[in-house]
């Protein structure tokens, strides 16, 4: 069986995938060093094209790491809510989507 991490979430506890924060982790420190580089772009004299380019592929990566905790969010943390009845959990999950989707 695989390992998991788990912690307390509003009323419920809830688990998470083997790896999850360090998947997380290792993708906002890909995204983080791609800034820097960029901001290197930037200090010397880049064209704004390319720099434009960078930007949008680390935007493209953030995104992309919101859409993995999401998933992992309602694969465990969501489902977790609903059978222990807290919809509170629920609710800030919609919440948050609202944000993350602007």
């Amino acid at each position: 069986m695989a390992e998991e991490h788990m912690h307390e979430h509003g009323e419920h506890p809830h688990v998470h995938s083997k790896g999850y924060e360090k998947a997380i982790i290792n993708r906002l420190s890909r995204s983080i060093g791609h800034l820097e580089s960029i901001k290197r772009m930037i200090e010397s004299g880049k064209d704004c094209s390319e720099v434009l380019i960078q930007l949008a592929a680390v935007k493209a990566a953030v995104n992309n790491t919101g859409k993995v905790i999401l998933k992992e969010h309602l694969e465990h943390c969501i489902v977790d809510a609903i059978e222990h009845g807290d919809m509170e959990s629920v609710e800030k999950l919609n919440k948050a989507i609202d944000i993350f989707i602007k």
